[in-house]
């Protein structure tokens, strides 16, 4: 028999059979991993599995390879934030969402777990959350091996005025040596380069060019998968701030 113990956030679950559900979790040591809970639908267990609730889970099987079962203790429950907030519901939904689609399944993933973790914790509080899901974004392209090089112009080396990202590389490109491909260019806002204070409107502004390398690089390297549905929710919410 093979065992495990973690702490994990809760990504997704579906049903198992009449009383069971299988769950998905992100844990610091075995990543985005999954297992059946026995006895999931019932009134005990079930308020415990909502999305992005903080548990303390053990894993066992009788071979590696196998599906597995957890048992679950509740640790912290964030539905009653996300409930009572719009901003805050449809950001648990879309870091959720996007972690279950785009993690490799039992791969370990420390740095971004500890930045999840951190994320989630500050839901609720939308004068801080869509600046730090910003940078979370970030970090989940950069852990994915799709990461922004915005540190100086592609093409000219340059640091300075640096206004578009290559759609194709990821990399800054200044102003002036955009020249005639501009109109095919993304944009840089300053907030995205880590400069500055940074309004929701430019906040989403700088989404729009990260969500469209997590769209089109990070979840196209893994098929034909559209972007999910939670984080245009998302955009949307923080859009209504601005």
């Amino acid at each position: 028999m093979i065992e495990w113990r973690d702490e994990a956030a809760l990504l997704a679950t579906r049903p198992f059979g009449e009383t069971s559900v299988i769950i998905e979790v992100f844990s610091a040591a075995h990543g985005r991993h999954a297992g059946v809970v026995r006895g999931g639908t019932s009134r005990k267990v079930a308020p415990i599995l909502q999305p992005g609730a903080q548990l303390s889970v053990t894993w066992k099987a009788r071979l590696e390879s196998h599906l597995g079962s957890f048992t679950v203790e509740p640790i912290r429950s964030r539905a009653a934030v996300a409930m009572g907030d719009r901003l805050a519901l449809a950001g648990l939904n879309a870091v959720c969402s996007l972690l279950a689609m785009v993690l490799p399944e039992r791969e370990a993933h420390i740095p971004l777990y500890d930045r999840t973790i951190a994320l989630l914790d500050l839901l609720g509080q939308s004068d801080v959350w869509p600046l730090a899901y910003l940078r979370w974004e970030q970090a989940l392209l950069e852990e994915m091996g799709f990461g922004l090089d915005l540190s100086a112009c592609a093409v000219r080396g340059v640091n300075e005025d640096l206004a578009f990202v290559s759609p194709k590389s990821g990399r800054a490109v200044s102003r002036e040596a955009a020249g005639e491909w501009v109109d095919r260019m993304l944009p840089l806002p300053p907030v995205l380069a880590g400069k500055g204070e940074a309004s929701n409107a430019e906040i989403v502004t700088a989404l729009g060019t990260t969500g469209y390398f997590v769209e089109n690089r990070l979840i196209k390297s893994l098929g034909e998968r559209p972007m999910p549905k939670a984080r245009a929710r998302l955009i949307e919410a923080i859009a209504r701030l601005a």
